[in-house]
């Protein structure tokens, strides 16, 4: 077969395209079909370059339902000056084995973070869930409120940074908040007191939060990130946890926290209560918050994958 041009699609023409995505709705429908065995997600490879000049991660995804098949290439170049993070995806037909489509995918991998972590809030929140608590107000902590902001009636927002972070007014103007609703914390007592929900979104190798500054019980989201080992909360505490993660069967190798407490602390994969195919179609049970619930969200191929498709649905339609 002859190869064809396909669609290169920026980080600009990104940007613009997700404004037309219904991203977690991709998201919970992969996740249906992963659940019914319509889908494929391998586990992530993760290649070392030589003389510890970085890494490149690989994300593989096989989704039969939709006939698309890809990977995302993420590369973790060391410099002189700070490392260089680059994400490509590309789809594929599981029909004809050609290409369909390659995107830059940093924002792509931002949106469908935020989406993943969202629709782990929509699902295992309680419902009477108010005070949100950020730790991290870079693009990612942004996202992670905009794609929550409608799943509950947050009364109170709390923003923690360990940097620079944006003003209460500018965020709340970027959100769409009415005035009061959001906070910046400066202590992470004030921001962890009687929170109901904690999502973490930073770049840390390191836990960035002390279990004992969580005045009553919550659910904790946790993210991924490209250092070696990152972890956000301190691994013994998820025997104290019920513990969730977006795939059981590829999430426990290489989150940070997991594989530490499995090999230091007695914890076991065995005790992860639920996953999002799980989730999506009940096919596990909720939290009931006797104590700490934990998600984490390592990130999966076939989220890239589901947001990718959706987005080249949308420009095909444009075309007809």
């Amino acid at each position: 077969m002859t190869p064809t041009a396909i669609p290169t699609v920026t980080a600009e023409q990104t940007a613009a395209l997700l404004k037309n995505i219904d991203v977690m709705a991709a998201l919970r429908r992969v996740f249906t079909h992963l659940a019914r065995g319509e889908a494929v997600q391998p586990a992530q490879k993760v290649v070392l370059l030589p003389d510890c000049k970085g890494d490149f991660i690989n994300y593989f995804g096989v989704d039969m339902a939709q006939r698309r098949l890809g990977v995302k290439i993420s590369p973790y170049l060391v410099t002189p000056d700070k490392p260089l993070i680059t994400a490509w995806t590309l789809l594929m037909s599981a029909e004809s084995g050609m290409p369909l489509m390659l995107c830059d995918a940093s924002l792509l991998t931002v949106e469908r973070t935020a989406a993943t972590t969202a629709l782990a809030v929509d699902l295992l929140a309680p419902p009477e869930a108010r005070t949100l608590t950020l730790i991290g107000s870079g693009a990612v902590g942004r996202a992670h409120l905009r794609h929550v902001l409608a799943l509950r009636d947050w009364r109170e927002i709390r923003v923690l940074s360990r940097g620079s972070a944006p003003g209460a007014d500018e965020l709340s103007r970027e959100l769409g908040l009415p005035q009061g609703v959001l906070k910046i914390c400066t202590r992470a007592e004030e921001a962890l007191e009687n929170c109901d929900v904690l999502m973490l979104c930073t770049s840390s190798a390191t836990p960035v939060v002390e279990m004992a500054n969580l005045t009553r019980t919550c659910l904790i989201t946790s993210i991924s990130t490209n250092a070696p080992g990152a972890h956000e909360i301190p691994p013994a505490a998820l025997n104290a946890m019920d513990v969730y993660c977006d795939y059981r069967q590829t999430t426990p190798d290489s989150a940070g926290e997991m594989v530490r407490a499995a090999a230091e602390h007695g914890w076991s994969r065995a005790d992860i209560r639920g996953d999002l195919p799980e989730l999506v179609t009940q096919a596990c049970s909720k939290p009931d918050y006797s104590r700490h619930v934990f998600f984490r969200s390592l990130g999966l191929g076939l989220e890239d994958l589901a947001v990718a498709d959706a987005m080249l649905t949308y420009l095909n339609q444009q075309d007809k």
